[in-house]
């Protein structure tokens, strides 16, 4: 039998699987439910936090998050639960690719775009945008969260980045809205996080980890822990912060 204390709990202090505040959260809430969905699809959903949100502020909408990570989509059920929503809102443990559950009236899909194409990016970001457009319903609204290049980086940023990081990978902001537009849609709202945003995300995201490398300097994982939650930082701090940006952009279908 194992120990809790074997292994650092996940991501307990997040609310938003991304640089994402109570602020803008309730900000999109509020202009999405204005618009009285009846259907709510999330896509790379993770435990599906503004899909609740969502469904919750409209009654009688229903919702259906997609993803692959089991442990998130247990997290999301639980929540629908015990907010009185697992009769409007399905988790799916499946792929979003070619996937079929459209269309909806709302569509989310936050920092997942690569779920929706298997192609290289910032190809896959085109090819997600065409996608999540077959994927709304007349008159209806998509959420896209997307990474951006705020200035092209450095060599040695992208080399403290993630493996293979490339300067072309991804669209600046310009030529993402222009993405959006090509794939036939008009951009409501143009929105980037904020440092604040992206400070508390980074900061959550290890948390955890941090607490129990502290109070566990022995365990025989963590050495290992502590050197992927290390290069997982140096990643963020000597690399993408301030260069790597997160849009949210509100897109209305064109008819």
């Amino acid at each position: 039998m194992t120990s809790h204390d074997d292994q650092p709990p996940r991501l307990t202090t997040l609310t938003f699987h991304g640089p994402l505040s109570e602020a803008r959260a309730r900000r999109l809430v509020d202009r999405l439910a204005a618009t009285g969905p009846r259907t709510v699809l999330d896509l790379g959903c993770g435990w599906g936090e503004l899909l609740l949100r969502v469904v919750g502020a409209v009654p009688g909408a229903t919702g259906v998050g997609v993803d692959i990570q089991a442990e998130d989509l247990a997290r999301g059920r639980a929540a629908a639960e015990e907010r009185g929503l697992a009769d409007r809102v399905v988790f799916a443990e499946e792929s979003a690719t070619d996937t079929t559950r459209g269309p909806a009236d709302v569509v989310l899909c936050l920092g997942a775009s690569q779920a929706l194409s298997s192609a290289a990016p910032p190809r896959s970001t085109v090819e997600a945008l065409r996608a999540l457009r077959g994927l709304v319903a007349p008159g209806g609204r998509v959420v896209l969260g997307e990474g951006f290049w705020e200035r092209t980086p450095t060599g040695d940023e992208l080399a403290a980045m993630w493996p293979d990081a490339r300067a072309d990978e991804h669209l600046s902001l310009g030529d993402l809205v222009d993405a959006a537009i090509e794939a036939g849609f008009r951009p409501l709202w143009v929105e980037t996080a904020s440092t604040e945003e992206w400070e508390e995300f980074e900061s959550g995201y290890r948390c955890d980890t941090e607490e129990w490398l502290a109070a566990h300097p022995g365990h025989p994982s963590a050495a290992a822990t502590r050197a992927r939650v290390d290069a997982q930082r140096a990643g963020w701090l000597r690399g993408y912060r301030g260069v790597l940006g997160i849009a949210y952009l509100t897109l209305a279908p064109v008819v």
